[in-house]
């Protein structure tokens, strides 16, 4: 109830079907809880349809921002530094079972993201440890864009377990799944027959993966560095702080992931010394301008 609660007073407006699938409960539980807010003093408005929001608490209610709550950035921290702590350390279990009774980040889904599924993390990586072969179910590909089984032998994830290392025995290719494009993981009890062609690809901070093809320098203001950090977290290692300015020296896997974010915020970032990445956002500029002039001449 108290995450409904969170997230129906939060800046999102949340339909019905949408805290159902989120909370992981049934709709009918939803406007039995809601019902019960009615009862209990708050205030909750119909803003949309089937969306409702908390738009007034009781005296007696508690500070919500106050509560045991944390944000995906800070869950990454708190888990960080508990993993500094030595594997014998007495209080490390106990504070992490406390931390999953208030918040889902502390089994192996540590790092896990929100919409992804804790099951498909541990089906790989029992096939990883077993050197077996899986089938990942319905696999939704941004590249073809198709939905279809893919026959991979997964030998690692990502970081922040956002994505599965895996060989495609299909086109014998090392690449990277989204977990959360997975619909089912099927462990194989069939062992691995490409184990000497597994190549581990790396990630860079805007979570595109691939090996290292440039680096890019940037001057950011604190509006883009606030922003940065929200939806990359994994940026604050490699930022340093210069006088009111924030520099990100880093480098790339694929320019795509870097060149979506600065085009979105160019007012508020400056490119120092990187050649490749100027010239790779003039072409996105201008193939996306092209399609953009098409557009309005066929309109």
């Amino acid at each position: 109830m108290l995450r409904l609660m969170k997230m129906m007073s939060g800046n999102i407006n949340y339909t019905v079907d949408q805290l159902s699938e989120h909370l992981e409960m049934s709709q009918r539980t939803i406007y039995r809880y809601i019902d019960t807010f009615k009862q209990a003093g708050f205030v909750v408005e119909k803003v949309l349809t089937n969306t409702y929001k908390l738009e007034g608490m009781p005296r007696s209610a508690p500070d919500f921002d106050k509560l045991m709550y944390f944000s995906e950035e800070e869950s990454y921290l708190i888990n960080n530094l508990l993993d500094r702590l030595s594997p014998t350390n007495s209080l490390k279990k106990g504070i992490k079972e406390k931390l999953a009774v208030i918040y889902d980040k502390t089994s192996i889904a540590d790092f896990v993201d929100r919409r992804s599924n804790a099951a498909h993390v541990q089906s790989l990586t029992e096939a990883s440890r077993g050197k077996k072969k899986a089938i990942l179910k319905d696999y939704e590909s941004g590249n073809s864009h198709t939905v279809r089984d893919r026959l991979i032998e997964p030998y690692g994830f990502t970081t922040d377990y956002i994505d599965v290392c895996a060989y495609d025995l299909e086109d014998g290719h090392n690449k990277i799944f989204k977990i959360n494009r997975i619909g089912s993981v099927e462990v194989l009890d069939e062992k691995w027959e490409a184990e000497s062609s597994h190549r581990k690809q790396g990630m860079d901070v805007f979570r595109m993966t691939g090996h290292v093809c440039g680096h890019v320098c940037l001057k950011m203001t604190v509006l883009a560095k606030n922003l940065l950090l929200e939806e990359y977290p994994l940026a604050e290692k490699v930022l340093e702080r210069k006088g009111n300015d924030w520099i990100l020296d880093v480098d790339i896997c694929n320019w795509a992931g870097v060149c979506r974010f600065y085009v979105g915020l160019a007012d508020e970032i400056k490119i120092i010394d990187s050649p490749e990445f100027v010239d790779y956002v003039k072409g996105y500029l201008s193939k996306n301008l092209s399609k953009l002039q098409c557009a309005i001449r066929l309109k």
